[in-house]
């Protein structure tokens, strides 16, 4: 785990995913990754748009700093959480951007093997929340990644809403309690144990 270098990279357009990305970061910075970058997915929406919710305006406003994602950071990282809201049952287009310019990466092997895991919210319990992190990790098949999702491989996952495929909360920054904070820290460690086992070449 000490060898692990982790790039968190969200996208968020109201705060949610922020804030769940910064407690993975904060988890694997506390659980000794080597390295531990913290990403956001460039927001590609028009600017007219995002005046018409002033929730989306002031959170891109207050993020101006957070570092945005290349796909050069996907090379560099051994393991990779991406925290993104659903968007009709998948992933947002700013994602999906994102996604696409990684054939070169793709073409040359060089996303083979990354350790992957994912998070989301959805506005209510059935709004999309399992089949974006699927949709999530179809993309990762394709790129010979690893997924790590939870599962239920730790009792905090019953707490945080029992969903075995990754951290999923309802939309806002309100609903993220204590049990999905834990529930993170588990997922984030997890994946860096994972990440360990394979850049060592130990057994699992």
């Amino acid at each position: 785990m000490k060898d692990v270098k982790l790039a968190v990279i969200y996208y968020s357009s109201t705060g949610t995913n922020h804030q769940m990305a910064k407690w993975a970061a904060e988890a694997a910075k506390q659980a000794g990754a080597a390295e531990v970058k913290f990403l956001k997915i460039k927001e590609t929406a028009p600017q007219e748009a995002i005046n018409q919710n002033e929730d989306w305006k002031k959170h891109v406003e207050a993020t101006q700093d957070v570092q945005t994602a290349s796909v050069d950071d996907l090379e560099w990282a051994d393991a990779i959480i991406f925290s993104a809201p659903t968007r009709y049952g998948s992933l947002p287009s700013q994602v999906q951007s994102y996604f696409d310019m990684t054939g070169g990466l793709w073409s040359q092997g060089k996303l083979a093997n990354k350790v992957v895991s994912g998070m989301t919210s959805a506005q209510n319990p059935h709004g999309g929340q399992e089949t974006t992190l699927l949709a999530l990790y179809k993309t990762m098949c394709h790129w010979g990644a690893i997924s790590v999702p939870p599962g239920y491989t730790d009792e905090v996952m019953f707490g945080a809403g029992g969903n075995p495929y990754g951290i999923s909360s309802n939309g806002g920054t309100e609903n993220l309690n204590e049990n999905i904070h834990k529930a993170i820290k588990h997922q984030t460690k997890r994946t860096l144990e994972i990440a360990g086992y394979i850049k060592s070449g130990l057994k699992i």
